[in-house]
């Protein structure tokens, strides 16, 4: 079964492109100028958003450096240890509901530490797929929807990412240990 699983999972990206090809060839669209024009914008988008990221990665090290980052775990760590938290989870837990860019940069350096297949890699992973960037969806769609009384919003949003940072810990502990 699992065999049968990768076979076809090893086709998915040669379909994908055979499909847009198809279709492209159907419609009559240049495929090739689209992939050009949106690759030259993602370059486009990268050159926008480093700075955010640089700033970003350079905070998680001053909160490292400062040792603020362990006086928040020292504080936590009753908390952390009644759900199994382990180790080297919480920087992400509590950074993910503000930037999504450094969550991921957060969760790439666990795996880098831990490894994929850990309980800790694990839990990073499922932590960072099923919490939101908070902060920055409330502010969005709510300036864009102009909103003015949004005080139950952030309330409900943490209390949502507090449970599933929690399940996700508990979760993967009843998976995978």
């Amino acid at each position: 079964m699992l065999q049968m699983v990768q076979r076809i999972s090893s086709l998915a990206v040669p379909v994908m492109l055979i499909l847009i090809l198809l279709t492209g060839l159907i419609r009559k669209t240049d495929v090739y100028n689209g992939f050009v024009e949106g690759a030259s914008e993602g370059v486009k988008t990268v050159v926008r958003i480093f700075p955010a990221i640089l700033a970003i990665y350079v905070a998680i090290a001053m909160l490292k450096a400062s040792g603020l980052l362990a006086l928040l775990e020292n504080l936590l760590r009753p908390v952390m240890e009644a759900i199994g938290m382990p180790d080297g989870i919480l920087p992400l837990a509590l950074l993910r509901p503000v930037s999504g860019s450094g969550s991921i940069g957060l969760v790439s350096d666990i795996l880098a530490q831990y490894g994929p297949d850990s309980l800790t890699g694990r839990i990073a992973a499922v932590m960072c797929a099923s919490t939101e960037t908070t902060f920055y969806t409330l502010a969005l769609y709510f300036g864009a929807a102009k909103v003015k009384k949004t005080s139950c919003a952030l309330p409900a949003a943490l209390t949502a990412d507090f449970v599933s940072i929690t399940m996700s810990v508990l979760l993967c502990r009843m998976m995978f240990v």
